[in-house]
């Protein structure tokens, strides 16, 4: 019995270990091909990144978030959670790099108001809301750095972009996780005109997809759930942080019959949590093409 339990110590520390120290730095592209586009339209490339949390001291998440614009993506949208330190606009802006010269959009995610703190692990894995207590962050600082380089903030608005000749319609609102969505400010049919029409959002709360789906948008990006960030193998994320359900905490599916939504399990975590397993952190290249 002592040999057995010992044993399942020291198996303990190792996925531990390896949660820690390994799979959190094993950085992953995701490739997936949706078919929204009108027919007839030319395919767009979408890169989406999500939940970086970036600090000053991640020299080596920077440097692969940098490289991604070697994909040469034709929009890149950025779903939140950029910050996770009062020092941390300075590198998330090195991070983007050369993708700030790529036509792109963003909202913000709960941690890019407020800093992480220290909790139990095991607050985690109970979903309750919770008044943030932390300090704020310079997400206004994040907004005019890169807005100033022509990324359009998505908070409660919408916009329409021009790529590859074709127009987009992208709509956003901020952070439902903070209940600071306000879909009033943007309800109303999307735009019939468009190629492609994008919802975008950090937290994907039931209630947002739910209008974006209505109002006829053919694609939602959200991030928030980093894919449950503990995974098992045949049982998946053990939760979202969120309304969806756990079969959605990653990935593409649909939202009603005529919705895609993908979400991102994202390149970073809490300082405070810094797990992953089964779940190594992603960005995503989304192939959008003609609807069959």
């Amino acid at each position: 019995m002592v040999g057995t339990l010992s044993g399942l110590a020291g198996a303990g520390a190792a996925v531990g270990l390896y949660a820690t120290l390994v799979e959190r730095q094993l950085f992953v592209l995701r490739r997936v091909e949706v078919p929204v586009l009108r027919p007839g339209s030319w395919p767009v490339r979408v890169l989406h990144l999500s939940d970086l949390h970036v600090t000053p001291d991640q020299q080596r998440k920077v440097a692969w978030v940098r490289a991604l614009s070697d994909l040469r993506p034709d929009l890149v949208i950025d779903t939140g959670d950029t910050l996770s330190h009062q020092r941390s606009v300075p590198v998330a802006v090195h991070a983007f790099g050369g993708l700030l010269d790529v036509p792109g959009a963003f909202v913000f995610g709960n941690n890019d108001y407020f800093a992480p703190r220290p909790k139990s692990p095991h607050r985690y894995f109970v979903r309750a809301p919770r008044l943030p207590t932390s300090p704020p962050l310079p997400w206004r600082d994040l907004r005019a750095a890169l807005t100033e380089r022509g990324w359009v903030d998505l908070s409660n608005r919408t916009q329409a972009l021009e790529i590859r000749g074709q127009r987009i319609a992208l709509a956003g609102v901020d952070d439902p996780h903070l209940h600071r969505d306000r879909y009033a400010d943007i309800a109303g049919p999307a735009d019939p005109d468009a190629v492609v029409r994008i919802g975008v959002a950090h937290s994907p709360e039931p209630r947002v997809l739910d209008a974006f789906a209505g109002d006829g948008y053919d694609l939602v990006l959200a991030g928030h759930t980093h894919g449950g960030q503990v995974r098992l193998p045949g049982i998946g994320a053990l939760v979202t942080n969120c309304g969806i359900d756990r079969s959605r905490a990653r990935g593409l599916s649909r939202w009603g019959e005529t919705t895609w939504l993908n979400v991102s399990a994202g390149l970073g975590s809490s300082p405070y949590m810094p797990v992953r397993f089964c779940c190594r952190p992603e960005a995503t290249l989304l192939t959008l093409t003609p609807r069959g």
